[in-house]
């Protein structure tokens, strides 16, 4: 089992999910732990990233459980640098951004990280996060639209209801 190589994208998923560094390498740090630990669970001719991803999704609910029955805050601000400050506009862009996203619930943005930033299908994404295909789907739909609506600057990304007569 070769978890090396798969740790660039178990802390590139954390960090986005997390929105915080140090959150995110304790994140890594106990899934590799609980990988090597339930590596018997581990079926051959399976994806290894989406078993690891599986499990890094279901420590991060725990987690947020935990901190919602401690009374703390479950996330903090997303604060993931640009790679290049030079560009003022495309900084501010990048902080929009990860401020629309961290206002995102966690199931929609875990859905819209695995299938925009990891680039999942659908399948994988609901294998990862134990859902049918439809609410993977239906979550990322949601999710686009709640962000398009914070980017324009609307005051909610919730849809309006309607009342049908």
């Amino acid at each position: 089992m070769d978890l090396v190589g798969h740790l660039p994208r178990l802390r590139r998923y954390a960090r986005a999910l997390t929105g915080d560094r140090h959150r995110a390498d304790d994140l890594v740090q106990d899934t590799v732990e609980r990988a090597l630990r339930k590596a018997l669970l581990f079926r051959p001719g399976t994806r290894l990233d989406t078993w690891l991803l599986a499990i890094m999704h279901n420590l991060f609910i725990n987690q947020l459980q935990v901190a919602q029955r401690q009374a703390e805050t479950a996330l903090d601000e997303l604060s993931i640098e640009p790679k290049s400050a030079t560009d003022p506009q495309q900084a501010v862009a990048v902080l929009d951004i990860e401020t629309a996203l961290a206002q995102l619930p966690v199931e929609q943005r875990a859905v819209l990280l695995l299938v925009a930033l990891e680039e999942h299908s659908y399948e994988d994404t609901a294998a990862i996060l134990g859902i049918p295909v439809g609410t993977v789907m239906s979550r990322l739909a949601r999710a686009r639209e709640r962000l398009r609506s914070a980017l324009a600057g609307e005051a909610s990304g919730e849809p309006s209801l309607r009342r049908v007569k």
